[in-house]
Order: structure tokens, then C-alpha cells, then sequence
């Protein structure tokens, strides 16, 4: 028995880059768009926290 078949499958990501969407709905597309767009704003939100926390460091080894 393999050990691998004993542990839960990872979900499929619900969007994948580069996958095709012709078969997509106008409505579909936009909800796609939404999360797109959710995840970008999440990922400069992380950018900019560790902006800062580099600039904190940064000042605090220039003492």
C-alpha cells in the first residue's frame, strides 16, 4: 500500500494562470476578475508590510 494514497488530496486551485477560459460565462469572467483582483490587492498589502518592516531594520542598524 502506498502512504501517499492515505493523504487527502490538495484541492485544485479555483483559477489557474494561463488556463483556458473561452468556455467561460461574461458573468464567470467578472467573478474571475473579482478574485484576480482581491488577490493583487493582497499581495501589495504584503509588499508593503515588508517594506516596512526592511525600512525599520534599516534605520534601526544605521544608529
Amino acid at each position: 500500500m502506498n502512504l501517499d494514497d492515505l493523504e487527502p488530496r490538495k484541492a485544485r486551485p479555483a483559477i489557474v494562470p494561463g488556463e483556458d477560459i473561452s468556455t467561460l460565462s461574461a458573468h464567470e469572467l467578472e467573478a474571475r476578475i473579482v478574485v484576480l483582483e482581491e488577490e493583487i490587492a493582497r499581495c501589495r498589502e504584503a509588499i508593503g508590510a515588508r517594506a516596512a518592516t526592511r525600512s525599520a531594520a534599516e534605520n534601526f542598524f544605521k544608529r
